[in-house]
């Protein structure tokens, strides 16, 4: 907004590199190839709280099952299509050969701050440190990470499988605990992550706020700012929720997840 005797041209101040678009976090996945419990070959089952997260298929072929106040669902996935979910829904992608994404994730940062929540058993959401330690994983991208790792998803398979049971029954109790038991798990991080919302999807939307002020009184001083950017990314294969994970250390792209 214009105040005082200030011009559009000094209220658009774009930050240096400029963030991708909306501060939309990016990342590449391929799925996870291990055997669960139930058969099915997949990554581990979570929700986000407060973020939207879009599958956009690269290659290969595979599916995405999700539960939400709408029962259980399996969404297809192969080359060209698109699924996305919305805070609550539980989701896991499932292997079906060679399946890779590109995945778009609102509000950048704050996923990489603990806004996604395994589905692990009850009594481990019930505790924040035993939580804590089994969502952890060491270092590196080692045989020992990769062993944490899978057993990370086990035990997300092992709470999913009885959610998912649960819904199947026509008992939704479970699964509207495990969004409690999520949400209480995450409270204490809810200052933070307005922090880093407000330095990015926030301060986009009102980023682009001023520049349609700018342009309403015929002021197009902010475009002198134009530029463009390229990244590759920064790194490699490592263990994210779903599966083996690249990603760029950018303003407004995915950073890595804490413990991987």
């Amino acid at each position: 907004m214009v105040s005082g005797g200030q011009g559009p041209a000094d209220v658009v101040k774009p930050v240096l590199p400029h963030p991708l678009p909306g501060a939309v976090g990016l990342s590449h996945l391929s799925a996870y190839d291990w055997e669960a419990a139930d058969g099915v070959c997949g990554g581990s089952p979570h929700l986000h709280l407060v973020c939207t997260e879009a599958y956009v298929v690269t290659g290969g072929r595979g599916a995405v099952q999700t539960l939400s106040p709408d029962g259980y669902r399996e969404i297809p996935l192969e080359a060209g299509s698109i699924a996305w979910f919305t805070p609550g829904t539980v989701h896991r992608m499932v292997q079906g050969g060679d399946l890779r994404i590109t995945v778009l994730m609102q509000n950048s940062g704050l996923p990489e701050a603990g806004d996604a929540v395994f589905t692990f058993p009850p009594e481990v959401l019930a505790d924040p440190a035993r939580y804590a330690e089994a969502a952890q994983l060491p270092s590196g991208k080692g045989p020992e990470t990769a062993s944490a790792a899978r057993r990370r998803r086990d035990l997300a398979i092992e709470g999913y499988l009885g959610l998912r049971e649960s819904l199947a029954a026509g008992d939704n109790g479970p699964y509207l605990e495990f969004q409690r038991a999520a949400a209480r798990l995450v409270r204490e991080k809810v200052p933070d992550w307005r922090q880093l919302w407000e330095a990015g999807a926030l301060a986009t939307a009102e980023r682009t706020g001023a520049q349609l002020d700018a342009l309403a009184s015929g002021e197009t001083s902010y475009l002198g700012e134009a530029t463009a950017h390229e990244a590759a990314p920064t790194r490699l294969g490592g263990f994210g929720m779903c599966g083996r994970r690249d990603e760029y250390n950018l303003p407004g792209t995915t950073l890595p997840y804490r413990g991987e």
